[in-house]
C-alpha cells in the first residue's frame, strides 16, 4: 500500500510539473492586466492578438509553410530511404544507416552553425529556402525511426506473394508497402510538422532577413518582456495540439482497421 501511495504522489508530482505552467497560462491569458496579478476577467489579449498582431500572424504563415513543404519531403525521402535500407543489401548499408540517424545525436546548435556554414560556401541566399533544407535535415531522422518500427513488424511474406502474383516493384509499393506502413508515415508527417513548428535553435541561424518563423518573432517579443499576447497565443497552440493528437489517434484506429 506504501508502494501504491508513493507512486501514486511521485505521478501526481509529475503532472503537476508539467501542466501546471500551461495551467498558468491559460489563466493568464484572460487577465486584464499586463502583471502576474489577477485584475480581472477580460478578451481584450485575444482582441489584440486576432486584431492588431500582424507580424505575429506573418511569422505564423511562414512556420506553417515551412513545416508543411519540409514535412512532406522529410516523410517522402525519410519512408523510401527506410524501405530501401530495410529490404535491399548493398555496399556500406550500415554506414548509410548510421548516417541517417547522425542529425538524431548531433545538437541543433551544430546542425545549425554547419549548414549556416555550407549555405555560405555555396552561396546560397538564405532566407525560406534554406531554412525549409534544415527542417528537412533534422525531420527526416524522425520519420525513419517512426516508419521503420512499422516497417520491422510487417509480414514479408506478402510483398513476396504480391511478386508471385505478377507485380513490380513499383506496384508494390504503391499498392502494398505504402498502404501497410500509411499509419507510421501519417503519424511521421505530424511529427515532422510538430518539430518543425517548435524549432528555433536551427532556424535562427540560417533565417535570412525579411523571414522570421513564430520562435523566433516570439523570442524577440520575450526579450522586452513577456506579453500577455503570448499568453493568449499559447492557449490557442494549446488547444490546437490538443486537436492534432486526438485526430492522429483516430487516424491512426482509422488506417488499422
Amino acid at each position: 500500500m506504501n508502494k501504491r501511495k508513493t507512486s501514486l504522489f511521485f505521478f501526481v508530482l509529475s503532472m503537476l510539473f508539467f501542466y501546471l505552467p500551461l495551467v498558468v497560462i491559460v489563466i493568464y491569458s484572460f487577465n486584464k492586466g499586463k502583471s502576474m496579478v489577477w485584475q480581472g476577467f477580460s478578451l481584450k489579449w485575444y482582441k489584440e492578438l486576432f486584431l492588431y498582431s500582424d507580424e505575429l500572424w506573418r511569422a505564423f504563415r511562414y512556420s506553417i509553410v515551412i513545416a508543411i513543404i519540409s514535412s512532406t519531403i522529410s516523410t517522402t525521402l525519410g519512408t523510401l530511404g527506410v524501405i530501401g535500407i530495410h529490404w535491399y543489401k548493398f555496399k556500406y548499408k550500415k554506414y548509410l544507416e548510421v548516417l541517417g540517424y547522425l542529425p538524431l545525436i548531433v545538437p541543433d546548435i551544430i546542425m545549425g552553425v554547419s549548414l549556416l556554414i555550407l549555405f555560405v560556401t555555396v552561396k546560397l541566399n538564405l532566407g525560406l529556402m534554406s531554412i525549409i533544407i534544415v527542417h528537412t535535415t533534422f525531420n527526416i531522422p524522425f520519420v525513419l525511426f517512426i516508419v521503420l518500427s512499422r516497417l520491422s513488424d510487417l509480414d514479408y511474406s506478402i510483398v513476396e506473394a504480391s511478386y508471385d502474383l505478377g507485380a513490380t516493384e513499383i506496384q508494390t509499393l504503391k499498392k502494398v508497402i505504402i498502404p501497410m506502413l500509411l499509419p507510421a508515415i501519417v503519424s511521421g508527417f505530424l511529427i515532422a510538422i510538430t518539430l518543425s513548428f517548435d524549432d528555433f535553435v536551427a532556424t535562427f541561424f540560417v533565417a535570412g532577413p525579411g523571414i522570421t518563423t513564430l520562435p523566433l518573432r516570439i523570442y524577440s517579443m520575450i526579450r522586452l518582456g513577456i506579453s500577455p499576447v503570448i499568453n493568449a497565443l499559447s492557449v490557442i497552440f494549446i488547444a490546437f495540439a490538443v486537436a492534432l493528437t486526438l485526430s492522429t489517434t483516430k487516424l491512426q484506429k482509422y488506417f488499422i482497421k
